[in-house]
Order: C-alpha cells, then structure tokens, then sequence
C-alpha cells in the first residue's frame, strides 16, 4: 500500500510543493520569472506523462485542460471568487488540473489501495473532517463548511466514487493550502466576495466541490465520445452485480 502512495499522491505533493514554490512571492525575490518556468515545467511533465499513459487517459487528460481553462476563466475571472497574484490565469493551471486529475485516477485503480479501500476511506474521512471542524472552528469558514458539508452528503451513497472524491477533496485542501501560503493566489473573506452571510477562509476548506465538476466533465465527455464501449461496459458491471453466487 505504501508503494501506491509513493509512486502517485507523494510525487504529486512534491511537485506541487515545488512547482507553486516557483510561483510564489518567496521566488520572486530571487527571481522574476518564477511564474514562466513553473509553466514550462508544468507543461513538460503534463506531455511526458501524455506520452505514457494509455490512450483512455490521454484523452480525459486533454479534456481536464479543457475543462480546466473553462473553469478558470468562470470562477476566477468572471465570477471573481479568488484571484492569482499576478489577477491572471497562470498558464500552469490547466496541466496542473490534468495532472492532479490522472495522479488522483492511477492512485485509485492501485490494487493494493482496492484491497484496503474501506480503511483508507476511514482514514480519509476522519482527516476531513478534522480539518473541516477546525477551519469552521478557528477560521469562521461557514462558506467552507458548507461546500463539505455537500460533498460528504452526496457522497454517502455513492461507495464506488468515495475514496476518489475523499483523495480528491485531500489533494485538493493540500493543493490549496500551499498555493495560498505563498501567495500564488487569495480568496476574498466571504464567498464571491459579496455574500457576508457565508464567511470564507483562505482558502475555504470544502473548495474541492467545484474540482468534482472537472472530474464529472472528463468523463461526461468520454462517454459521449465512445458511448457503444461504455454501455457494454455498464453491461457487463451490472452482470457481475446480478450474477448469482
């Protein structure tokens, strides 16, 4: 199990650590295009690993970037519900989506994960909501706890989705908990910036819920691609479900 987390989610936390290092105002007094090389850098790996994966993934990793584009230029710019440092859209965002994405998926599908499922998700969920008391409690974050408070309910009856959302919202609240310590980006105090009767944190600690509707695109858009081998798939799930003992 520990070979799951050291080939996907430890990479990942390392190279967001680093990649948004280069973004950050701690960088820039060292150097003044931190922002370009964490592009190129981004970029880099997000091809190398288009390369290698097979050709399923390299498709929902094309639509991540797509979808992650669209998502940016609504949230951030259009309805101004947190701002980059530089009020831009990094061009190290989109791969950064694609990447968390596959990284998310390939952790997931690791066999010795699938054997210990439920405890991870037990793990998992206790980390949630530790973190998600804590923000409520010391940080006033109601917006925070309200978008937890949503993903959790939906996910309470969807068990073959849970660990994925759980790694997600995880990877996510690490993603941004760094990316606002450097100051690669801010979110205002309330949500949207106007509505006072929902407090936010920086960053609100539910925030993965918006990332869900990346993951949801990725796939809506998978099965209107190849709808024939997904319906045969859905078949044959729901023979080995009826399938008797």
């Amino acid at each position: 199990m520990l070979k799951a987390f050291l080939k996907t989610l430890i990479p990942l936390f390392s190279l967001i650590a680093g990649g948004l290092y280069l973004d950050s105002v701690f960088f820039l007094d060292q150097f003044n295009h931190g922002q370009e090389v964490a592009t190129f850098l981004l970029w880099a790996i997000f091809f190398t690993l288009f390369y290698f994966l097979p050709s399923r993934y390299k498709e929902q990793m094309f639509y991540a970037v797509l979808i992650g584009v669209a998502g940016e230029y609504l949230f951030s710019l259009g309805l101004k519900m947190y701002q980059y440092r530089l009020e831009n859209i990094p061009h190290y965002i989109p791969p950064g989506h694609a990447i968390i994405y596959i990284a998310a998926v390939y952790f997931n599908k690791n066999t010795a994960i699938k054997l210990h499922q439920k405890l991870i998700e037990k793990i998992f969920l206790a980390i949630i909501i530790v973190f998600w008391t804590y923000f409520l409690l010391f940080k006033n974050d109601v917006f925070g706890f309200l978008l937890t408070a949503v993903v959790l309910y939906i996910l309470h009856n969807k068990p073959r989705e849970r660990l994925f959302y759980y790694t997600m919202y995880l990877v996510v609240a690490y993603l941004e908990l760094v990316g606002t310590f450097y100051k690669c980006w801010e979110w205002p105090p309330y949500a949207f910036r106007f509505i006072e009767f929902l407090p936010s944190a920086n960053p609100p600690s539910g925030i993965s819920l918006f990332y869900f509707g990346l993951d949801l695109g990725c796939l809506w858009l998978y099965k209107k691609r190849h709808t024939v081998a997904w319906n045969r798939m859905k078949n044959v799930r729901y023979i080995k479900l009826t399938k008797p003992l």
